[in-house]
């Protein structure tokens, strides 16, 4: 059963920077598209950034530029960059494959306010 791990999140103001990191146990984890997800109070879970096994990288047009995904095989971890954060970015961030193929975590939460 794969566990997902996410951690890093917390309480910071707006323009300011938090990194997430999510840690995957999952024996097939290099060959999968990781993406971070997050989910808004009485919204839908929604994609806000993926990468590819080899490093390729899309994000939601509402993160460009201020978010930046990356990943670690060798320690089964991606990583998410949140810079120039907004109030609207307050949600539970999760992380997942692309296809949300393996059992959700707790997720982490992300609240932007002054």
């Amino acid at each position: 059963q794969v566990q997902l791990v996410e951690s890093g999140g917390g309480l910071v103001q707006p323009g300011g920077s938090l990194r997430l990191s999510c840690v995957a146990s999952a024996t097939f984890f290099s060959i999968n598209t990781m993406g971070w997800y997050r989910q808004a109070p009485g919204k839908q879970r929604e994609l806000v950034a993926e990468i590819t096994s080899g490093g390729n990288t899309n994000y939601q047009d509402s993160v460009k530029g201020r978010f930046t995904i990356s990943r670690d095989n060798a320690k089964k971890t991606v990583y998410l960059q949140m810079n120039s954060l907004k109030p609207e970015d307050t949600a539970v961030y999760y992380c997942n494959t692309k296809s949300a193929a393996w059992p959700w975590g707790q997720g982490t939460q992300v609240t932007v306010s002054s």
